[in-house]
Parts: C-alpha cells; structure tokens; sequence
C-alpha cells in the first residue's frame, strides 16, 4: 500500500484541495441517486403496447416525464463542466499560487518548477477524468431509457457530449488550457474568466464543425406533392435538403412553396427530384474519435506551451 500513496507534491495537492475533491466525489453520487431513483421511479409504470405493436411509457407515467427533464438538465450540465474544470485549474490551482506567492514554499522543498507544475496537473487531469468517466456512466443510466425523444436523439448537444467519449477530450483540454492561462496571467478572477472564455470558444467552434468531420449520404427521390419531403432514414441527422434540376443543380425547397400550384414550379424551373443530406447513426464514433483527437492535440500543445512558458519564468 505504501508504494500506491501519493507523495511529495502530489500529496500536497491533494491535501489542498481534499475538500474539492470530496465534493467532487459526493456530486457524481448525488447524481447517481437522482437518475437511479427516477429510473426506479418510471419503473413502477408499466409501458403500453401501441396499436403498431411497439411500446410506449404510459400516459399517466409521472416518473419517464420527470426523467426526461432531468436529463436534459444533465446534458446541459455536462456541457457546462469543461468550462468548471478549466476555470477551476487556471484560478485557485495555478494563479492563485503566483498571486498569493505560495509557490514559493513548493519550491523550497527539493522540488523543481517541473515537478511540482507535473504534479498538479496529472492529479488534476486524473480526478477530472475519474469524475468525467463516472458522470457519463450516470448519463447513459438515464439516457438509454429516454433516447431518442425531443432534444435527446444521439445527434444533440448534450447527448452527444454525454454518451461518447469527446467529453473526456474536452474536459482534458480544459485542464491544459487552464494550467496555461494560469501560468500566464498569474490573476485567480482573470485566469478563470480567460479560460472560461478560451474553452467556451473550443466548444463552440467545434460543435459548429463537427458534423464537417465526415461527407454526408445522399438520397434522392422524385417531387410529389402527395407523397411529400424525403424522411431521414432510420433517425439519420438531417443536413440539407432541397429540389433537383434537370442539369443537376440544386435549389432551395420553399422555392416552389409559395403560391397553390406547386407542380406549375416545378414545371418552370425545371424541376425533376428531391435530395436530402444526411449523417447516419454510424457516423456517431467515427466523428466522436476525430473530434476526440482534435481535443487531445489542443491539449498537448497547450501543456507544451505551458511547461515552456514555466521553465523560461523560472529556470
């Protein structure tokens, strides 16, 4: 056992922070008991069979309906928590040091700038991926029942977040950009509003490209007005869709739906089928991975910077 304890600096971390991390700890139970106990909740109301032969959580199901809520708060939460995470590490783990000028004791204790910067780090980045992990577990308990109702099909923020892995990704990159931001405004309030900022752009920009990650399939199909827009296949993300020309070209849908006589358009514009653009389900880990590795190398290049930005302060 004495080979597993923490020593030296990262001791020292934990010992700082214990009641952080023991708060940590008693949110992700917390957690767990509120979607446990809704899942046994929605549990005591049997599903109907609907005339199709499916099933359906019943009318009068008070607990599927409060499940359903919460998880769209909890995917909303798991959005916020790289934001918490970086804000965290670049305010009262690394400014907060150099502004109250406690670093100093670390450094007088046999242990080089390196060491002690490594150490807050890799047990920052260890607790957040423990926490992360354990969060995403509880996510998924809620989700499977849920899946697929209104803001929470696989392709929405929070769901995609809450049930792969980018998450891990994006909370990895907050702790690098924090501990970068930290080191470089030396400011608790300023660092924690820079990293906040800085990783609320990532989310942002990143969310905004991902579904640029992978080319999108293609159906196509002939205008009626009978039969209507193309469907997305099998809970497929919706990209685009619009009207064919007989050269091939595309044009905008509502073109042709203004006015009582949309074959007449169709006529006159050369109209001869529909398209719809699309990302399948099985797009969902391949783009997961790629976002994934664009966190990690985001990360990386932060804590090299990071470290070069130490070791030029204090050599």
């Amino acid at each position: 056992m004495s080979a597993l304890a923490l020593k030296g600096p990262s001791w020292v971390t934990v010992r700082q922070y214990r009641r952080t991390l023991w708060t940590t700890a008693g949110l992700v139970l917390l957690s767990l008991a509120v979607i446990g106990g809704l899942r046994v909740w929605d549990g005591r109301t049997p599903d109907v069979r609907l005339p199709d032969g499916t099933w359906a959580p019943a009318d009068e199901s008070r607990g599927y309906e409060t499940l359903r809520i919460a998880m769209e708060y909890a995917g909303t939460g798991l959005l916020l928590l790289p934001l918490l995470v970086g804000a965290f590490v670049a305010g009262p783990l690394i400014a907060r040091e150099f502004e109250s000028g406690t670093y100093r004791l670390g450094l007088t204790q046999s242990v080089t700038p390196t060491a002690w910067l490594r150490a807050k780090v890799v047990t920052t980045a260890v607790t957040a991926l423990a926490a992360t992990l354990a969060l995403i577990g509880v996510y998924r308990l809620g989700w499977g029942r849920v899946a697929g109702t209104y803001q929470l099909a696989w392709s929405d923020r929070g769901p995609y977040e809450g049930t792969g892995i980018v998450l891990v990704g994006y909370v990895l990159a907050a702790v690098a950009v924090g501990t970068l931001v930290g080191l470089l405004v030396r400011r608790t309030l300023l660092a924690m509003a820079v990293t906040g900022l800085v990783t609320g752009l990532v989310l942002f920009v990143l969310g905004g490209l991902r579904w640029s990650f992978l080319g999108v399939e293609t159906i196509t199909g002939p205008v009626d007005v009978v039969r209507g827009p193309l469907l997305v296949p099998d809970g497929g993300l919706m990209m685009d869709t619009g009207l064919l020309t007989r050269d091939g070209h595309r044009i905008a849908e509502w073109s042709c739906l203004e006015g009582n006589n949309p074959p007449a358009c169709w006529a006159s514009k050369n109209v001869t089928g529909q398209y719809l653009d699309y990302h399948p389900q099985s797009h969902f880990w391949p783009t997961q991975l790629a976002e994934t590795g664009i966190l990690l190398a985001l990360a990386a290049l932060a804590l090299l910077a990071a470290f070069r930005v130490l070791r030029a302060r204090h050599p």
